[in-house]
């Protein structure tokens, strides 16, 4: 069988456009995926404790069609201002929704809580939602502990404590000619295992430093009850054309990728939310679209805890 055909991250699919902004003291931040030119957008909400904005008008019997803009943010509900720098932006540059009387920038939006870590009193706001805008660019994503993933931790069942510092990773593979990237913020309660082998790559740490399988310390009744601390958000992007309903499909299909990394996943305690952006091209099969979703998203998951830093007290998994 021949093995997928990988790029490098989602800024490959084209159209695409992101930046970062975050304070590494504070330990927060703000991803922006940017559409210029419009995208047609879809959305899949399946964790249990989600914070976001605009989802409503991704799904497909709305009026909207295209979003311009995707913003990934730290700081819990309060992250959610960022989104009004980035339609700011937008709107300067004259790229939005014509009304009649004005333009209207479309910025779905979706947060996770890092006010674990670092500052609580500081979280993304309107100017930082703006500074991601204007950093983003189509070149190479960098990953790690920056933008959304600066404070994304995983590995929670025993306490912050306990955890593994996490980060935003970004993966692209091909279906025939069209891209489909992923970028995607890891903040999980569970923990993060190579769907290859099933080895933990970073999780809860046992007393020994070792990591410890979350779903048997829920089984076993010794895991804890964070209320808040967790969910993983990301976007997939699509260099193709599909309809409203397949882009919905397609950002429902991409969570498998976070099912085969994440154990467990769309828990109570996460908002996991995935957005699909369509950003015109080449008709593409939305099954085939779907599937190389969850592959990217697969993909970026793994390189969001590669790529992360010991930072906030807590070690990375590669330390």
């Amino acid at each position: 069988m021949t093995d997928p055909v990988w790029l490098s991250g989602i800024t490959d699919v084209p159209g695409i456009r992101v930046g970062h902004a975050h304070d590494l003291q504070a330990l927060t931040g703000v991803t922006a995926v940017l559409a210029p030119d419009g995208a047609v957008v879809g959305v899949a909400v399946e964790g249990s404790a989600p914070g976001t904005r605009e989802t409503d008008l991704c799904r497909p019997c709305n009026l909207v069609q295209q979003a311009h803009a995707v913003l990934l943010c730290g700081g819990s509900a309060f992250g959610l201002a960022a989104a009004h720098g980035a339609m700011r932006w937008l709107e300067e540059r004259g790229i939005g929704l014509p009304t009649g009387y004005a333009t209207v920038p479309i910025v779905p939006a979706a947060v996770l809580y890092d006010l674990g870590v670092g500052s609580a009193q500081v979280r993304p706001d309107e100017a930082m939602g703006y500074a991601a805008c204007e950093a983003a660019t189509d070149g190479p994503v960098e990953q790690g502990c920056i933008g959304a993933g600066a404070g994304c931790t995983v590995g929670k069942a025993l306490g912050m404590d306990r955890a593994v510092k996490s980060g935003i990773g970004t993966a692209c593979v091909k279906v025939g000619a069209v891209a489909v990237g992923a970028i995607v913020a890891v903040n999980a309660f569970g923990d993060v295992r190579d769907p290859a082998t099933g080895r933990i790559l970073a999780g809860p740490r046992g007393e020994d430093g070792t990591y410890l399988d979350t779903t048997a310390l829920l089984l076993q009744g010794a895991a804890g009850r964070p209320l808040a601390e967790n969910t993983t958000i990301g976007v997939v992007a699509v260099g193709g054309s599909l309809s409203k309903e397949g882009a919905n499909k397609v950002a429902r299909m991409a969570h498998d990728g976070l099912a085969r990394t994440i154990s467990p996943i769309h828990t109570m305690f996460d908002g996991d939310t995935l957005f699909c952006l369509a950003t015109g091209g080449p008709e593409v099969d939305v099954t085939a679209a779907g599937a190389a979703a969850a592959l990217a998203v697969e993909r970026a998951v793994l390189n969001a805890v590669r790529h992360a830093a010991s930072m906030g007290g807590l070690p990375a998994a590669r330390a």
